[in-house]
Parts: C-alpha cells; structure tokens; sequence
C-alpha cells in the first residue's frame, strides 16, 4: 500500500483518482424496473450514474424555490434515462428476450416514461442537446408500440414542447394524454432593466408573525415575478394518438392534474398571484378545480390564500382544504383533509384533522361527508372497498404513529385502530398493506383468501427490524380478529430478500392464496440484487434478471454487521467492512475510514433498536466511502450514533457529550476487534455527517487522525428558526445553537480538515457561505485545512469531473494524513 495514484497537489484543473478508485466511480448503474400494468411485461429503464459536467452548466433560474432549466423549460438538473428495453414475462416466470425501444435519436435523453392504462403504449419525453438548433433542447413527447418497441413523436410540429417544470403528462385514457405544454404564443423572456425603478422593498407593519425555514431563491421584485410566469405558465393540451391537439382551458401555473378514476374527469391545480416575497411558490396561493376530460368546468373546491404563517414547529400544515385526491376504490369520489387547529401544532384541540369525501358533482345542497376524524395530525389513507380503508396519523412530539380501520360505506360501524405505536420503536413495526391493480388503473389494499367460503385478509408487507438486523417478512393479516399468519420470511442465514409488489391477482377482487405472484429482490453481501417471481403454493422462486456485479474488483469484500456499547449503555451498531484478500493474523491493523450521520431519538431503547441487515448488498454510490476498500482501507460504515432527548431534555442539549461518547464506543471496538490500526483512523461524513465531523476533530482530537467534511453546516445562527429536528429558535436556545456550531470551536481543531462543499449548493443552511467562513476560522487558528469548492455543484454532487475529484482529494488526503500519518497529523494513541 502506496501514494501511486494519488498525485501530487495541484491548484487547478480537475484531478483523477487512481485506476482502482476510477473503475468503481464509472461502474454501470442498474436498470430502474417498471411493470406494465398487466404485469405481462417489465421495462428496463437505462441510466448513467453520473452527469457530465456541462449538462449542469447549463443555464438555470432559481425562482421561489423552484429551479428551472431555461433551455428546456424543466426542472434542472433531471436524471434522466439513455434506453427503454422491454421484456415479456413468460408463463414460466422467465423474462423473454429484451425488445429496445428505438426511432428517437442518438444520444436522446428520455424522461417521464409512463404505461397507457391498458399496457399497449408507452409515454415519455425525449430532449436532444445540439449547440446549432435550440428547439431540441425542449422535451417533446413520444409515444412507443409497446409489442413492437417502435417510437415516434406524438406530434409532428416540434412546437408543441413540454413545460415540465411543475408537471409532464397523464393519460386521461388508452389513447388520450394531458399534457403541460409551452404556449404557443409565448414570446422571449422578459429582459431586466439595466436602470431598476426602486428600491426592492419588504414589508411587515401589520406585525405578522411569518417564519419559515426556507429562505433561499424567494422572490425578490416584479422581474422575478414576471421570469416565474414565462417559465412556469403552461397551456394545458388534450393529446391523442391520432396527433391531433386541443388546448384545456387557458394557461395558468399548473401543478398538478389527476384524472379520476373513471376517466371522466380531471383535478386540476394551480397558483396565481399575487405571489409571495416571503414564502417558496409551494406556499403561493393555490386554487383547485374539477373539470370533466372534455375541457369543461365543473366547479371550484378552493382558493387558498398564501400560506405564509404556518408555525415553523413540526406537524404544522396549511389551512384550508389539503391532500385533495380521488378515492382510488370508487370511480368518482373526491376526498380532502381540513385543519380543526388552523394548522398550528401548538394549538390543542380535539379533533385535530377531519378527513371529508363528496361526489365529483353532488346533488344540490349535498354536504360533504365526515369520513373520520384525527387527533393527531392525517399522514395517509390506503382504500380497498366500501368495507375498508387504511387512515394513518402521526405526532412528532410523541413519535406516536396510529392506523385506523375505517368503513367507508358504513355509517354504523364505528372507525376502530388496527395498530397504536411509537414509530420510533422500529421492533413494532407491522409492516403495510399490499396494493393490487384495479381494472382503472388504481391501487387499492389487496384482499386475500386462503378458502373460497373463509374469511378475508390483507398482506402486511414488513421490513422486519429484529436483535439480528432486518427479515422482510409478509403476513397474513385477518382485519377482524387482529390474528396473523406469516407466509414468507427473508432468508436470513445469508440473504436479504424483500417482496416488490404483487405479479397475479391484478384486477380480482379477492386474490386466492394458492395463486399468489409476488416480485422480490434478493441480495447478498457478495451478490448483487436480482429479482425474483415467488409463486404461491409452493413459494416456488425463479429469478428474472441476471446483472452483473458493478465493482468486480470488490466481489470478495467482507462485511460484519458489528454490535458494541457506549459507556451509558446504549447498544450501538456499526457495518464493519474489510478488503478482499484481508488476514488480520498476516495483515495485522489497517488504516481505517470512520463515516457516520448522526440520529435523533427520544428514547435509549429506540435508539439502541438495530436497523439494516448483515446480508445487504454492499452498494456504492460514486461518493462512497466503501470506494477506499480498493486502496486497503477499513471502513466502519455507518455507526450508530444516537442523539438521545428522555424526559423533559431534548436531544440536543446533550449533543456533543453524546457524539463523543458514540464515536469512541465505536473506535475502541474496531481497535479491540485488532482490524484499525488507532493511530490511523480517519473520520467522514456528508452533510450532517460532516458537521459531525468537524465537532469530532475538535473535541475527540484523541480518536481521529484527520477528517473529510462534505458538505455540511458550520454555524446554526444562520439557521435561526430550526435545523435538522431542532424546533426551538436561536432566541430560545441560544446556547444549544453556539455550542453545536463548529465555528466556535474552530480554535479546537487541530487535525487535519478536508473540507469540500458544492459551489451553488442552495439547501436551507448549507450555502457555500458555511464552508468558506469555517475555512476563514481555521486559518485565522493555523489550523491544517483545505477548502475545496466543486464548480455548478448543489448539495449531492452529481457531474463525473466533480465527482472523480472529490474521491482524488479524499484519497489524497487519506494518503497523505492517515496512511502515511505525518507528524502535523499525528494522531494519539
């Protein structure tokens, strides 16, 4: 083990990693899968794994939050797929032979791929970059033969374009879509005057109470309200497969649309002025109406105001009408939620949240119905008929989580709760229902029968939190004695396996046991995830897909899910992994990489619950730490470290007392176990992680040899009203917000620091800022430290030039810090 590969500092330019490190950054990225919705076929959806730079160097506005793509009139920054195969599955549970989608041209980069409701057509957007011709850098949509896998655009004027930056397209039936256009009659984006009219000006004199967390990219002046209407106004169009197009309605902000089940009507979404300087457009005044699919208005449901007073504590929600949709097992009935409490928190009223449903069109004088009412705050409600349905609430402040059997096609049967529990206690977790496919496209809770005259159950789908990691397990759930039956387990002697979704029984009414198809995926800690058919009743496995291992050069790593205790007690749990080939008794300590994101709890007994499994396939991601297997490095992934709150204290007046403890908990392990080497052990961590870290290197300089610190936020007083699950504000709290500041320990640290940051990272209280006046402090110490900013970079870092430098200077810095240990470097034993 050697510096090869890690060259010597330059002040710029993009570096690459050594050859070892570049082959695991570049290895292919796995196929996304999408079932038809007859699940006869599956499609296998083609991706890169990173971006290359100049897709995010193209020009973006930030407007009231929403980050768009000038060029293409989308989101920015959209992942996007290279190639759609399409397999037919056979009667023997195999996959037939790949069938690629094909007539949209080279190098076309394919968004929104969506199924017709009856599996015969395929949906998406295709964009194409090229310098000399600007109109092919909007998405247009294509329709493809789903039997044949021949594509062509839905239009044949190419000036019928999406606007994607709130929404792409639905089907409205088999051979209609709905779809977000650029009007026609656009011009060119309004210019800003060089000269401005006045001051840009704010105002509170009615003394309102307004606090939000979000405060990046608002709205500033009238040229910022006049950029967001050219953006992000759209015509909606009626598109049939015929290529005619009919304009619905006139254009407006859309957010969203949904069309109703039964195909005849359509919910539609939008906001409108007068826009808000001090709230993101989420919170812009929002109006909701229902229109039948042929373009006509049927009526309003709202027209809420800007929501720019909802408290800044959790469980806070806007008031009026929300969470408006249809029930997915009638074919027109619409259902929302209300606020009792005026959507604050803080406010202590019973009931809390009111779930209400109506016909698409009532009678005359017909009142909406009561479905149920909550005195916690309304999370979800999964339907299955007029005799169940599955409504969810939760409160932060309890961690309490409830589920509630509701009829809703019984006003005599009274709403009874099925399961009552702190969610933060994972070991109770039941697991959720199983959905089917109903004949409309919908997805309902699937009832299961073990005997044609028996009674009737649902498929709890668990993930299974155990002593011993994670069993996925599937149940047999009867909803009127509470019994259950458990029909399949993940093999836990060496596989981790999970059930996807449900293959046969789409569109029945009731699925019999004996003819149960279930996809799952399963996994080793060696193998790469495959998917499998399992078939009921001899839960007979077949599996469908063969991908081959990503990072062959790590095929043989080992991996030991580890448990220890910190000196209070609490079990702790870390991923121990080591590189192939490793003896201790030949190899003796190695280097090690400490990477680790802090968790909040409200108590020692959740905290110290196990969560993942020792059979998980090791994945990685192109920034991942388990990368530096291939340079000879342990990696201890993933530690816990629990912030605990018990009582009247919260979690974080107890922060850095508790962060120390967990970290030398787990080096003291992994220095006992004789595989780190104490005097070489570096820490990491992204985001959250490496405000860990900082604090780390400043108050446990005896654990860490030096340490990487991406992306993460150095001073809480920029974040005034609220960070990570902290509620209380700075003027609350004020010694919580200095003493978890990094900054003001900056004179601690004494090892050394790696940090980097993304150039334009925009997430509330991680600017760039926070990176570079961390840096200033360390300097003005002398501490050793380096700053690296990765150009057009947002929070995760996404470009392969970025990307290949970020793993070169963590490399370097390992080489140079904790291998090779200098004296600046030193750490103590």
């Amino acid at each position: 083990m050697g510096t090869a590969g890690a060259e010597s500092v330059q002040e710029s330019g993009f570096q690459l990693p050594a050859p070892e490190l570049r082959e695991i950054v570049d290895a292919p990225a796995l196929p996304s899968l999408s079932f038809s919705p007859q699940r006869d076929k599956i499609l296998f959806l083609k991706r890169s794994s990173l971006l290359p730079l100049v897709e995010l160097a193209r020009p973006e506005e930030k407007l009231a939050s929403a980050k768009i793509d000038v060029k293409c009139n989308a989101k920015s920054r959209m992942p996007f797929f290279t190639g759609i195969g399409i397999h037919r599955l056979l009667p023997d549970d195999s996959l037939g032979p790949e069938k690629e989608v094909h007539g949209y041209p080279d190098g076309a980069k394919i968004n929104f791929v969506s199924w017709s409701p009856d599996g015969k057509r395929l949906a998406f957007s295709v964009r194409v970059d090229e310098e000399d011709n600007v109109s092919s850098c909007k998405l247009r949509v294509w329709i493809a033969d789903a039997e044949t896998g021949e594509a062509k655009p839905l239009f044949e004027s190419p000036d019928i374009c999406l606007n994607a930056v709130f929404g792409s397209f639905v089907w409205v039936n088999n051979s209609t879509l709905l779809i977000f256009t650029i009007p026609l009659s656009r011009g060119d984006p309004p210019k800003k005057t060089m000269v401005p009219l006045g001051p840009k000006i704010q105002s509170n004199e009615q003394k309102n109470i307004i606090i939000s967390r979000m405060t990046d990219n608002l709205l500033k002046d009238e040229y910022d309200e006049s950029l967001f209407d050219y953006y992000t106004t759209a015509q909606l169009v009626l598109g049939s497969l015929d290529g005619t197009a009919k304009d619905f309605g006139t254009p407006a902000v859309y957010t969203a649309v949904e069309p109703s089940p039964d195909q005849k009507y359509v919910l539609i979404t939008s906001i409108h002025r007068p826009y808000s300087y001090k709230v993101p457009c989420a919170r812009f005044s929002q109006k909701v109406q229902l229109w039948t699919t042929d373009g006509k208005l049927v009526r309003q449901l709202c027209d809420l105001p800007p929501a720019e007073d909802i408290p800044v504590c959790y469980n806070s929600v806007r008031e009026g009408m929300r969470s408006i949709s249809w029930r997915a097992d009638k074919p027109s009935t619409l259902y929302w939620v209300e606020a009792q409490d005026r959507g604050d928190a803080n406010v202590e009223v019973s009931p809390r949240d009111i779930i209400y449903t109506q016909p698409a069109e009532p009678a005359e004088g017909e009142k909406p119905e009561i479905l149920h009412k909550l005195d916690l705050r309304f999370r979800s409600v999964s339907w299955c008929d007029d005799s169940l349905a599955l409504v969810n609430e939760t409160w932060y402040k309890t961690s309490q989580t409830r589920t509630w059997l509701v009829c809703p096609g019984s006003k005599v049967v009274a709403p009874r709760i099925l399961f009552d529990r702190v969610f933060e206690n994972v070991y109770s977790d039941p697991g959720s229902p199983m959905m089917t496919r109903t004949s409309t496209g919908t997805n309902v809770i699937a009832k299961i029968k073990k005997e044609n005259d028996g009674p009737i159950y649902i498929l709890l789908n668990g993930r299974g939190f155990t002593p011993e990691g994670n069993i996925p397990f599937l149940d047999l759930f009867d909803i009127n004695t509470g019994s259950k039956e458990r029909i399949w387990e993940s093999n836990k002697e060496k596989y981790f396996e999970t059930a996807v979704a449900l293959v046969f029984g789409q569109g029945e009414e009731d699925i019999n046991l004996n003819r149960l198809k279930i996809l799952t995926s399963k996994e080793s800690k060696t193998e790469i995830t495959q998917y499998d058919i399992l078939s009921w009743p001899l839960k007979k496995s077949s599996q469908i897909t063969n991908f081959p291992h990503p990072y062959p050069t790590l095929a043989s790593l080992q991996k030991e899910m580890i448990k220890y205790q910190r000196k209070d007690g609490v079990p702790l749990t870390a991923t121990l992994y080591l590189p192939p080939g490793y003896d201790q008794s030949k190899d003796g300590p190695l280097p090690c990489l400490f990477w680790a994101y802090p968790e909040d709890y409200k108590s020692k007994d959740a905290a110290g619950q196990v969560r993942g499994s020792p059979n998980e396939f090791s994945g990685m991601t192109p920034t991942s730490s388990l990368i530096f297997l291939a340079r000879r490095f342990a990696v201890l992934a993933g530690p816990s470290i629990p912030i605990i709150g018990e009582g009247d204290k919260l979690p974080n007046d107890r922060f850095v007392e508790q962060l120390v403890s967990s970290a030398e908990a787990a080096v003291e392990e992994v220095v006992r176990r004789g595989v780190a080497d104490p005097s070489r052990i570096a820490v990491g961590g992204h985001s959250y992680g490496a405000f860990m870290t900082a604090h780390l290197l400043a108050h446990a300089s005896h654990l860490f040899c030096c340490g990487i610190a991406r992306s993460g936020s150095y001073n809480k007083t920029l974040t005034p009203f609220g960070f990570q699950t902290e509620f209380r504000t700075l003027w609350e709290a004020t010694n919580v917000y200095i003493e978890m500041s990094p900054i003001t320990h900056a004179n601690k640290i004494k090892k050394p620091i790696l940090i980097i940051h993304g150039e334009v990272d925009d997430k509330v209280g991680l600017f760039p800022m926070q990176a570079e006046r961390f840096f200033d402090a360390l300097k003005g110490h002398g501490a050793l430290s380096r700053l690296v900013l990765l150009p057009f970079e947002h929070h995760v870092y996404a470009a392969r030039e970025n990307v290949m430098h970020v793993i070169w200077e963590t490399d370097r810095w390992l080489q140079k810090y904790c291998l090779s240990n200098s004296s600046d470097g030193k750490c103590g034993a």
